[in-house]
């Protein structure tokens, strides 16, 4: 048995051991509970593809199970199969760095280097142009159907009859079936739960009658917003094919890039090169057709498994996903929200754990189609990953933990280049760590305190020296910058973040050079440092008087009629975007940064006017999360579904956006941490069930194996 089958051993005897002691009280059905929510879908909708995928990789596929008809998803959600390490940059003759895209700030009387990119002109800088979009997540490979009419012309969409699909959330298998001129054609589809790798198996007669086969095809890498694919270059790239029996070895090279293919079929079945690019696997006589398809950065030397080997892995690694970590169950609920609640929860969990519980932080689009080029951004990570910890899953968000580690020298050198101390962290960036210019992203500073509640969520759960020297270095060296960021204004005798700034609710972006003190921001920063200053202690070390200064003299959020600002210079709030002055309370901890009579009026008056249709998926949460501690759960229930069009939960889970971001991952992420939160509680919450939730008698929560918030 294999280590991992080892562990998933032990963990279901736990388990069970648990529900033999506590027989009076029975664990939650997880079979039930999850399955109740496999995603059945009864036709094509271009919104609602369904994936596969293991966190480091995803098959995104349509209605056929394999990604037969990507234009038809073009209008919607788009197909894709991507992963963590697929990367593609177009050459840079003109050798741009980062150097070529600084414009200069002022702060505090002397000139900082930010790479804001602007041009004399307006708009980005040819420098900034290419170093935003290089280097661009990349596309792997289409793998999609070519099924023909009795007349030999290729189907439609709409020639599909009697379709149906299933996702069995359980096993991590999607199950297709549809007919073709009366013909039924069935794909079984699910994705290796440790290896880039794609498993397939068709039965159909139209197989044997060689109107169907498989397509495998392959694109080079797009430098446009929101794509990964351009499939009208095929002299830009090369694929060189090897096949051998059963076999064939492809080998990918685009420009400096280079990735490896290998796809295996079964006994009777053979492959066909079609073009460079294309090549095509034929079931022969047979009315059956199993294969596999893996995707590497390197040469692949492993044997490929056969389907069954996938699909014995695929089930055990779900079952074991399911029975570990925590769940909540609201089947005895009666407030008639509970049931749509419970579904968003389950499939943000199957999402989330094959789209953002990979080796790097992952983009907001994950692992299903490109946004902002593929590049992760850093803010966004804590609403990707928190979540892995309250549900008892902290392994899931370690994984991409080790990245911080090796970026560090890089952030080491931004904040060197800028006259700080410490490592400041980049926004939006791709795997090796270079900041990507922007107007917006290189002036946020609220990711800054991210990998020190990440290293606190790990001593939390792991309250032991190893996790000490972990993250040591990590926590120390965000705390340095952070306390180096701090400004002394000798006038009101205190320190004050910014400028050059902008708040975590980018509307103030154009007053970037004069923003100051915005009211999350230095709530999250003085959180943080306290919290740096705690690990100093546990590791036997005094505490560090310049940080003890600045957590004594930092300013006070702005008050203006009662209520909280956004920032505490003009215009000092502005009704749109993010209401992050609620995060303060919240998304951070009680503090002596915050009043909560001051923030309950602040929560109100957000209610009463803003702009709902300019927030976005991550706000609904926050606010959740504010209302519960501010003692409010049913105003908590109420942000969660608030009426707002970027508050929709898709038909296969994803939480849609606009069609420009037709799933917002973050917006997952924060709906789980936000229930995590409102069921097992929080640093000095209510000692009663749900805290959360309200006392009404409509929310019966059951729930097991979920850790408490900071």
């Amino acid at each position: 048995m294999s280590r991992k089958g080892v562990v998933c051993g032990v963990l279901v005897g736990v388990f069970a051991g648990w529900a033999s002691a506590h027989a009076d009280n029975p664990p939650i059905d997880r079979h039930a509970l999850v399955t109740r929510h496999n995603v059945t879908l009864a036709g094509p909708d271009p919104l609602t593809p369904l994936s596969v995928g293991n966190g480091e990789f995803a098959f995104t596929a349509d209605i056929t199970g394999l990604q037969t008809f990507p234009e038809f998803h073009q209008r919607g959600m788009s197909l894709g199969t991507l992963s963590q390490w697929g990367w593609h940059s177009v050459p840079n003759p003109k050798g741009y760095s980062l150097a070529d895209a600084l414009n200069e700030y002022t702060v505090a009387g002397r000139k900082v280097p930010y790479a804001a990119g602007g041009s004399s002109s307006g708009g980005y800088s040819p420098a900034a142009e290419w170093l935003r979009a290089n280097p661009h997540r990349l596309d792997l490979g289409r793998i999609g159907l070519h099924i023909v009419k009795a007349d030999g012309s290729p189907i439609a969409i709409d020639d599909l009859a009697e379709t149906t699909q299933t996702l069995d959330l359980w096993a991590g298998v999607l199950s297709s079936r549809f007919k073709v001129d009366g013909q039924p054609v069935d794909v079984a589809t699910l994705c290796h739960p440790t290896r880039d790798l794609v498993a397939v198996r068709i039965e159909s007669p139209l197989l044997a009658s060689k109107r169907l086969s498989v397509r495998l095809a392959f694109p080079y890498g797009s430098t446009e917003w929101g794509q990964a694919a351009r499939w009208d270059l095929a002299g830009r790239h090369t694929t060189v094919c090897r096949i051998v029996d059963r076999q064939a070895d492809l080998t990918r090279t685009l420009d400096a890039d280079r990735y490896y293919v290998r796809a295996a079929w079964s006994p009777g079945g053979w492959m066909q090169t079609r073009s460079q690019h294309e090549y095509e696997i034929s079931g022969g006589d047979n009315a059956r057709l199993e294969f596999v398809v893996a995707f590497s950065p390197k040469e692949i030397g492993d044997p490929m498994p056969a389907f069954d080997e996938v699909l014995a892995a695929s089930t055990d690694h779900w079952r074991c996903f399911w029975l570990s970590g925590g769940a909540i169950d609201f089947s005895n609920c009666t407030d008639p929200r509970a049931t749509e609640l419970e579904r968003r929860v389950v499939l943000s969990q199957y999402l989330m754990a094959i789209q953002c519980a990979g080796s790097r932080p992952p983009q907001e689009t994950g692992l299903t189609c490109n946004s902002w080029y593929g590049k992760s951004h850093l803010e966004m990570h804590w609403w990707h990953g928190v979540h892995f910890a309250l549900w008892n899953r902290l392994e899931l968000l370690e994984r991409s933990l080790s990245w911080y580690d090796s970026i560090l020298p890089l952030a080491e050198g931004t904040a060197k280049s800028q006259g700080y101390d410490g490592a400041r962290w980049p926004k939006m960036v791709g795997p090796d760590g270079r900041e990507s210019p922007s107007s917006v992203g290189v002036f946020l500073i609220w990711q800054q305190p991210h990998p020190i509640y990440y290293a606190e969520l790990c001593y939390r759960a792991r309250p032991d020296r190893e996790t000490l020297d972990r993250y040591r270095r990590i926590v120390f060296e965000t705390a340095e910058f952070m306390a180096s960021y701090a400004v002394w204004d000798e006038t009101n005798r205190r320190y004050v973040l910014g400028p050059a700034m902008i708040p975590a609710q980018e509307s103030y972006g154009s007053d970037r050079a004069r923003n100051l003190n915005p009211t999350f921001e230095l709530a999250y920063w003085r959180w943080a440092l306290d919290v740096a200053q705690s690990w100093r202690q546990r590791l036997g070390m005094e505490r560090h008087p310049k940080w003890d200064d600045i957590l004594s003299h930092l300013a006070r959020p702005a008050i203006r009629d009662g209520i909280y600002t956004g920032i505490e210079t003009p215009p000092y709030t502005i009704r749109r975007d993010h209401p992050t002055m609620v995060a303060a309370l919240g998304f951070v901890p009680a503090g002596p940064m915050v009043d909560p009579e001051v923030m309950k009026r602040t929560y109100d008056s957000i209610l009463a006017d803003w702009d709902w249709p300019s927030t976005w998926g991550w706000d609904y949460p926050m606010l959740a999360m504010t209302a519960a501690r501010l003692g409010e759960p049913a105003k908590a229930v109420d942000a969660l579904f608030l009426e707002s069009p970027k508050n929709r939960y898709l038909a296969n889970g994803h939480n849609y956006q606009a069609a420009r971001l037709p799933l917002y991952l973050p917006g997952n992420g924060g709906l789980l941490t936000a229930v995590a939160m409102m069921v097992a509680g929080w640093d000095g919450c209510p000692e009663v069930s749900a805290p959360g939730f309200p006392k009404d008698g409509r929310w019966n929560v059951r729930y097991e194996g979920l850790r408490r918030m900071p």
